[in-house]
């Protein structure tokens, strides 16, 4: 099987900005800013999800359609998971918009659904 080139370069795309987001999290400006707001602790779960799920995101973009259908669906559910997810405490830690609490959850729901499918997906050999 061929790798998916669009879906790694999105996935080495989400882990630059996994690392980017943390480092500027955690010093500087940004990291005092959310601190004194109280919701640094969102923008450090954001990060908690964020990089590990761009991992796997890349693994399974290297592993093209071993998976299947089951396997393709999987990195669509968990790229959106990390988007609504990371991205709205992100948003929330920044803005302290209160709705944006709101979104994570779908997040987490759409990263346990692509999980989910990877559990079920039938790999085979390339």
């Amino acid at each position: 099987m061929q790798p998916d080139t669009l879906r790694f370069r999105l996935s080495a795309f989400l882990g630059l900005t996994s690392i980017w987001l943390g480092a500027s999290g955690a010093h500087g400006k940004l990291h005092d800013a959310m601190l004194a707001a109280g919701t640094l602790e969102n923008w450090k779960t954001g990060v908690s999800y964020h990089l590990p799920h761009a991992i796997l995101l890349a693994t399974l973009a290297l592993a093209g359609a071993a998976g299947g259908k089951r396997g393709t669906w999987a990195w669509n559910f968990l790229f959106a998971g990390v988007l609504l997810f990371s991205g709205s405490l992100y948003l929330h830690a920044v803005t302290q918009t209160k709705w944006l609490v709101y979104v994570t959850p779908f997040g987490g729901v759409f990263m346990m659904l692509g999980w989910l499918l990877l559990l079920l997906a039938r790999w085979r050999r390339a």
